[in-house]
């Protein structure tokens, strides 16, 4: 969890300051993107689906909270700070993108309940193609014209197809690729740092003068987002475990989707928000959840020094 957003935040600081090396690799952002689901797709199994069924109240209140909160907060957070166009969009269609693929590691670095951030992660993933357009047409159409259907065989091509493929692929070769897993976040990681290394490269000219604001955007969407995800468990009365699920699964968004949706429909500047939200969410989400495990072994004492097994839901809510 550290070595990712300094990879990320490496990559973006060589696509500022040398934007000509990096000039032709915009048109492959799609296709990174899709190397990165792919990875999402092989460490995918039957049981993550079949945890849906188990607890789909809890999983609805996940999704729920995910595509209203962030969405939501991104149009505020735009308006309020009376953002350009550009980079408003951008802000948005950040806030629609599903949950971030760090998120169920930073579930478990929490001691949150991993299996709901599994399946909530998976389902947001899955309803993308269908939840993103429509809600960045509503918020940030305002802004700049929306194409949602263009959207919606971007998202299928960049996102569903490569995921189904990773799991198609684990499914027939499971032996195999059980032996490589523990290559796939580090695939993974090179293909987000370099999305955002051509992201910051296309807009490197404009970066300088918003790169304060985007700053203060993505810290308080991110932040918020947290805040009110955790919220949303505990209002719901889902226990603390799955609490902690929930705050990670609506303020960490799949960024780097955000980063090639707005790459393709909108332009290199509206990705720099989706670039800055990359780096920042993999920190922040590293720190509270630090924040969040040291808490449970303070209340904890004799589990975290044994080793035993973390507490049910029912036994911390």
């Amino acid at each position: 969890m550290t070595v990712f957003p300094v990879l990320v935040l490496v990559a973006g600081v060589a696509g500022l300051l040398t934007p000509a090396t990096f000039a032709g690799w915009t048109g492959s952002v799609p296709y990174l993107l899709g190397v990165v689901m792919f990875c999402m797709g092989l460490t995918m199994t039957p049981l993550d689906f079949k945890g849906v069924a188990k607890r789909p109240w809890a999983v609805a209140i996940g999704l729920v909270a995910h595509y209203v909160i962030m969405p939501g907060l991104g149009w505020i957070i735009a308006h309020a700070l009376g953002l350009p166009p550009q980079l408003a969009a951008g802000v948005i269609l950040v806030g629609c993108a599903p949950s971030g693929t760090a998120s169920n590691v930073v579930t478990f670095l929490a001691r949150g309940d991993v299996a709901l951030s599994v399946s909530v992660a998976t389902v947001s993933t899955v309803l993308a193609p269908l939840v993103t357009p429509p809600l960045t047409l509503l918020l940030a159409g305002a802004y700049l014209p929306v194409d949602a259907g263009s959207m919606m065989a971007d998202i299928l091509k960049t996102v569903l197809l490569p995921v189904i493929g990773g799991l198609v692929v684990r499914l027939v070769a499971g032996k195999v690729i059980d032996r490589v897993l523990g290559v796939m976040p580090w695939l993974s990681s090179l293909a987000v740092a370099a999305i955002v290394c051509a992201v910051v490269a296309g807009s490197a000219d404009t970066i300088k003068s918003a790169a304060f604001s985007v700053l203060v955007a993505v810290v308080l969407h991110n932040g918020l987002g947290l805040a009110l995800g955790y919220g949303a468990g505990k209002v719901t009365g889902l226990g603390r475990p799955a609490s902690r699920a929930m705050a990670f699964e609506v303020g960490m968004q799949n960024s780097g989707l955000a980063a090639s949706l707005a790459t393709a429909h909108f332009s290199p500047l509206a990705a720099l928000p989706a670039a800055v939200f990359s780096v920042w969410h993999n920190i922040s989400g590293a720190l509270v959840a630090a924040w969040m495990s040291h808490g449970f072994r303070r209340r904890q004492p004799g589990r975290a020094r044994t080793g035993a097994a973390p507490v049910t839901a029912a036994e911390e809510a």
